[in-house]
């Protein structure tokens, strides 16, 4: 690594202390902000490039004029250097790269491990369980409807572990035939293993060979005169082969991804079609971050090393463009993959089908995404107007708070920009220590854990501060604001109208105490509103789901010496929390493992 820092930067004296080797290198200003992450097959050709050329487009002149420091990072190969180029542009978001800003997790298809009876479940977030994870999947639509189709076929318990260690009697899902009801070992462990390892096949894409194997275990069946069971293989196997005939029809024969870009006013869209064991997954639609006048290779280039390179890989990925760095990404992928992955721009028949309706898509989202923004950004300008701002905010933070009767309070606070919702940005706050129902206190609560922050010089400063209520609420938060010394943020409640009704919000300005009545057809007001619903929504949800937390929580974990065992068996034997309550001591001293001390310590506790 070589880096210059100086007050006014020599680039032309740089270059020439530099290796033709293959790198990667970093633009700073003069206040260590990273402008920009490039790769090179030659640092000293491509570094070059900035400073020694004429001319340039005036966006990069424009970048060029504010470097202060250059570092370099060489590498063996080209190929490592877009590796590491795009593990630099996803970590540090340098502002002139085309980024990716894909904020969500995508949902999986988990396979629990070490259980005689394992089970299939949507899953979404950290991978940290054992068992295995197919995907990711584009959708959560595309998961609920590959465990409907697993149901059908495979027969795989998909039933909490909670709910399945208690049941005492086969469930409905048996009794219309989408289980097999090891919960009461009406299947043996070898069975249902034999299920399972059917199921990943087909996850993994071998529906072939799961076919073959059913069409022999029927044959062996018919031999051995057990009909019922050839029968039960017969219609298994006549299921999977109708399965493939349908997405053979519809021109799914492979295991690949279709990639499209289109870019208009300084907007990129790239649309990708999902699919996975001739089964479409659907279409999931992306837009990158394009700081640079950019070309739909250069963004689809971008795409697939930020997205793919920490990702499983289909076999195929036909793409709308061809890209000058092809041959580097398919080496990279297919090391990546663990087999070849290959790369297509020019395709006939099916597949050319499918690029075409990939293009379709992106146009027509980037054109809805567009007149999206604009729209949106007529509601800033607005907001401006009626608050006297000096500028449109770019940050907008609102605050809400939910509880139920003052029990299990959440505070929310939600942001949005000129792009819309910044979800990623979310936060909510778990409120305690406060008096039930008291929302001045929870606010103020959740307002000093926000700017404190705020106040040490940390995390983004908002520009405008919506809070959810009328002129106490605002209070709170001029007196947070106070107490932590942060000032410039414009303060605004936003108080249901006289008769509660969309349309007819007052906004409180704190700094004069003035109320506004902007009325239904104001565009700001409309901005306001969908801001303060969707914190309202984010509040709700956060407290739902602290209540259910708390309901799913049984009363017997509460006792010494009673663990998850103790805690099943008591359950079982007196079929649920109700037997158990109406139990007495002598009855509770039945089951196993329970003695008359422990007894008496559930007996106490349950009864107070």
């Amino acid at each position: 690594m070589q880096p210059t820092q100086t007050p006014s930067f020599d680039g032309k004296a740089f270059v020439r202390t530099l290796t033709s080797s293959p790198g990667v290198y970093r633009h700073f200003d003069a206040d260590g902000e990273l402008l920009y992450v490039g790769k090179a097959g030659n640092l000293k050709k491509r570094v070059g490039s900035y400073f020694l050329k004429p001319r340039m487009e005036p966006r990069i002149t424009a970048m060029v004029a504010q470097i202060a420091r250059v570092e370099i990072t060489v590498t063996r190969t080209e190929g490592e250097a877009l590796l590491l180029e795009s593990q630099l542009i996803k970590s540090l978001k340098p502002r002139y790269n085309i980024l990716l800003r894909d904020d969500k997790s995508y949902p999986y298809i988990y396979l629990s491990g070490g259980e005689d009876y394992p089970r299939l479940a949507f899953h979404r977030g950290a991978r940290n369980m054992p068992g295995r994870y197919f995907g990711p999947y584009p959708s959560t639509y595309a998961v609920r409807e590959s465990l409907s189709l697993m149901q059908k076929l495979f027969k795989v318990r998909q039933c909490e572990d909670s709910y399945f260690r208690n049941r005492s009697r086969p469930c409905l899902q048996h009794q219309i035939g989408r289980c097999t009801a090891p919960c009461v070992q009406l299947i043996s462990v070898e069975d249902y293993r034999t299920d399972v390892r059917h199921a990943e096949m087909f996850l993994e894409g071998r529906s072939n060979a799961v076919i073959d194997e059913l069409a022999e275990a029927m044959e062996q069946a018919s031999k051995a005169l057990q009909f019922e069971r050839a029968a039960r293989l017969r219609d298994q196997v006549a299921a999977l082969r109708q399965l493939q005939a349908q997405h053979h029809v519809h021109g799914a024969s492979a295991d690949m991804d279709v990639i499209a870009c289109r870019i208009e006013a300084g907007m990129a869209c790239v649309s990708v079609l999902f699919f996975r064991n001739g089964i479409s997954l659907g279409t999931r639609d992306f837009f990158p971050r394009l700081p640079l006048d950019a070309e739909p290779a250069d963004v689809l280039t971008q795409f697939i090393a930020q997205y793919y390179l920490d990702r499983p890989v289909p076999r195929e990925l036909i793409l709308g463009e061809t890209l000058a760095d092809q041959q580097i990404l398919v080496e990279l992928l297919s090391q990546h993959a663990g087999r070849a992955v290959e790369l297509k721009s020019s395709v006939r028949g099916e597949r050319a089908q499918f690029l075409q309706m990939a293009e379709r898509n992106a146009q027509a989202s980037l054109t809805a995404r567009l007149a999206s923004r604009q729209t949106l950004g007529t509601r800033f300008d607005d907001l401006q107007k009626i608050l006297g701002l000096t500028a449109a905010p770019r940050r907008i933070e609102c605050f809400d708070i939910s509880h139920t009767m003052g029990e299990l309070t959440v505070a929310s606070c939600v942001v949005f920009g000129p792009e819309g919702p910044e979800k990623s940005h979310y936060r909510r706050f778990n409120i305690a220590g406060i008096t039930p129902g008291d929302d001045y206190a929870a606010m103020h609560q959740a307002l000093t854990r926000r700017f404190r922050k705020v106040a040490e010089g940390e995390g983004a400063r908002p520009d405008l501060l919506l809070i959810d209520g009328g002129s106490g609420q605002v209070g709170q938060a001029l007196d947070v604001l106070r107490e932590l010394g942060v000032d410039g943020i414009e303060v605004v409640g936003v108080a249901k109208g006289p008769g509660r009704r969309a349309g007819e919000e007052t906004l409180v300005l704190a700094d004069s105490g003035r109320e506004l009545h902007p009325g239904s057809s104001s565009p700001a007001l409309h901005l306001v509103a969908a801001v303060r619903d969707e914190a309202h929504r984010f509040a709700i949800s956060g407290h739902r789901k602290r209540r259910e937390k708390a309901r799913e929580r049984s009363v017997l974990e509460d006792v010494a010496g009673i663990g998850a065992r103790r805690r099943s068996a008591l359950l079982k034997a007196f079929g649920g929390m109700q037997g158990v309550e109406s139990a007495g001591v002598e009855e509770l001293m039945q089951v196993k493992g329970i003695d008359r001390g422990l007894a008496e310590r559930i007996y106490a506790s349950l009864h107070g």
